[in-house]
Parts: C-alpha cells; structure tokens; sequence
C-alpha cells in the first residue's frame, strides 16, 4: 500500500483542521471584543469571557495542528521486514477474537482518531498513536500476536492478521 500517499492524506486532513480551529479562533475573540453592545457587556460579562475562552481553545487547536504538520513534514514511512515487529509507519489489521470484526490501523506520530481512505478506494483506515491505547498495544508486536485493548471497562482481544 502506498503509505506516502496516506501521509499526504493525513497532512490534508490536519491542514484543514488548522484551517477550521483559526477561523473559529478568530470569530470568537471577535465577539467576544466586539459582539455586544456596551450596555449588554456591563449587564452580561459571562458572554465576554466564554467567547474568550473559546477564542483561547480554538487557538490551541490551530496551535496543535501546526505543530501535527511539522512532523508530518519530516515523516516518511518505511516497509517492514517480512516478519517485523510492528514501528510507527506500519499498517495493521486487528480482529477481534470474538466476534471476527476487523479493524486496519495506521500506526502514525501525529494524527490521532482521523479516518482515511485506502489508496485504492475500497475501505477505511483509522490513526493510531504510540501514545494511544492500541498504539501502545500494538507498538513492537508481530502478525500473529494477540493484545488485550481495555474500552470503557470492557477488556477485549485483538488479533494481529495483517502487518505492512
């Protein structure tokens, strides 16, 4: 699989979410200076402040995004050894142990929680972290190994089926 062209996938996707965070960032510190009257601001300074406070988590998320493409900049996924353990950059596919559902994770730096399309169209691929609970999991394994994912209190088993 063409794990270049998810990078640039993912770095779409991020750039877009930097795009939205610093537009909404912008807006709500606009109301939040602006978007009353100054009777209203003296008789209602909570509607200020929240604004404000939207204005400063919405930055942080611009921020966050930015800092998300500089990895990505410099990240350039490898193929695995047949056999290998699975490294950041790696594609998997787990199955749950019970009931067969099938999962294919991209095993990213930065990027966590964002769906992506295979190369060829025909299915889906979460992101996954190192520091995100399957990530962790699945971190160093090899096709073939079981780990144990703990969900809301629900303790599952994951099988490696594939490894890329």
């Amino acid at each position: 699989m063409n794990k270049r062209g998810l990078v640039s996938q993912l770095e779409s996707k991020i750039r877009s979410i930097a795009c939205v965070a610093e537009r909404a960032a912008a807006a709500a510190a606009e109301v939040a200076r602006e978007g009353a009257t100054p009777h209203e601001k003296r008789e209602d300074s909570r509607v200020a402040l929240e604004y404000g406070g939207l204005a400063r988590g919405q930055g942080r998320r611009f921020e966050r995004a930015k800092a998300e493409l500089a990895v990505l900049e410099t990240f350039r996924p490898t193929a695995l050894p047949v056999g290998g353990r699975v490294a950041v950059g790696a594609l998997v596919e787990i199955e749950d142990d019970e009931n067969g559902e099938g999962r294919t994770l991209f095993l990213a730096p930065v990027g966590a929680g964002v769906e992506l399309t295979t190369p060829e169209g025909d299915g889906f691929l979460s992101v996954v972290t190192p520091a995100s609970p399957i990530g962790r999991a699945i971190l160093g394994r090899r096709r073939g190994d079981v780990i144990e994912i703990t969900v809301d209190g629900d303790t599952r088993y994951w099988k490696l089926t594939w490894v890329e």
